[in-house]
């Protein structure tokens, strides 16, 4: 049986790389729409200035579409990272991980049993010791003897 803990950190180390592969599909998505939103912008802001350099629109109303795409556009921006952000936690509820608090505590746990895990084993190991007969001083004594008679 494996008293070190190995399994538990496996399991920890395998939701650390879920977190981790979902903040980069977070990040990489979240910069993805920035980047599309802003050449969206700026292909607009061109159309436009285009347009009034024909003639065809007055600057005033080029401005005016370009603050109301602009507007309109950081609004379905929050609106999009919402529904994003609720796909995300959705997803996370679904595979039953701790998320933020609960896996550091779990992490602090885990941490705190193996070191009395390991102090258990020690006590374990000096009583068995002690069973057999022999504990630390009656060995070091039993050497040092040993050593004595061999000199004399």
């Amino acid at each position: 049986m494996d008293w070190s803990g190995g399994e538990t950190r496996r399991a920890i180390s395998s939701q650390k790389i879920v977190y981790i592969m979902m903040d980069k599909i977070i990040r990489k998505a979240l910069y993805t729409t920035v980047g599309i939103v802003a050449g969206t912008t700026e292909r607009l802001q061109n159309a436009i200035d285009e347009l009034v350099s024909k003639g065809k629109i007055s600057a005033e109303d080029g401005k005016k579409v370009v603050d109301d795409v602009v507007k309109t556009t950081d609004h379905k921006k929050d609106e999009y990272e919402n529904r994003f952000r609720n796909l995300i936690d959705n997803v996370l509820s679904k595979l039953n991980l701790p998320q933020g608090d609960a896996y550091e505590k779990l992490e602090k746990r885990i941490k705190s049993l193996e070191v009395k895990l390991g102090l258990l084993a020690k006590e374990l190991e000096s009583q068995r010791k002690v069973v057999s007969g022999t504990d630390d001083n009656e060995e070091s004594t039993a050497k040092k003897s040993s050593r004595k008679t061999k000199k004399a």
